[in-house]
């Protein structure tokens, strides 16, 4: 099994203002080391080289990452031990908190792609039901708990 992972966010401002520089700028940039790093599978990429052309039907203004790692512990290395770590830091700057579950993971018979109505399927059960087998964040993930808890306090 590998495992896919979802993450949504809504931009403060359009992609194209110069606000989103930060972030827009280094999207190749952070794709590119996800595309070399260890454990990486798979990414969904819409008409250019990421997947910000693309949304749920439900919510056009949200843009979306996913992927597909052979474990949790590589995707782990590449967020926190990788130039996506300085990215995620700055978060704030471009997207404002959603309130709601913004990153699932889920576990994928190695060789799935998942879809957008599946991910969006995970993500809407890990908001309606918590943490389970079928979708979880990081904390479904056990061996990465306490790892997390130390780097994100």
């Amino acid at each position: 099994m590998h495992l896919a992972q979802l993450n949504i966010a809504r931009p403060r401002f359009r992609l194209e203002d110069p606000r989103m520089a930060g972030f827009v700028d280094n999207l190749d940039r952070v794709n590119a080391v996800a595309e070399r790093s260890p454990g990486f599978v798979w990414r969904l990429i819409g008409d250019g080289n990421d997947a910000t052309d693309l949304s749920f039907e439900d919510d056009p203004d949200v843009i979306i990452n996913m992927s597909v790692w052979e474990s949790g512990e590589h995707l782990e290395h590449f967020v926190w031990n990788t130039v996506h770590k300085a990215i995620y830091r700055r978060r704030g700057e471009w997207f404002p908190p959603l309130g709601k579950p913004h990153f699932v993971m889920w576990h994928v018979p190695a060789g799935h792609e998942p879809t957008l109505a599946e991910a969006k399927a995970r993500l809407d059960h890990l908001a309606a039901n918590g943490t389970s087998d079928h979708a979880f964040g990081w904390e479904g993930l056990p061996n990465l708990k306490r790892w997390m808890e130390e780097r994100c306090a």
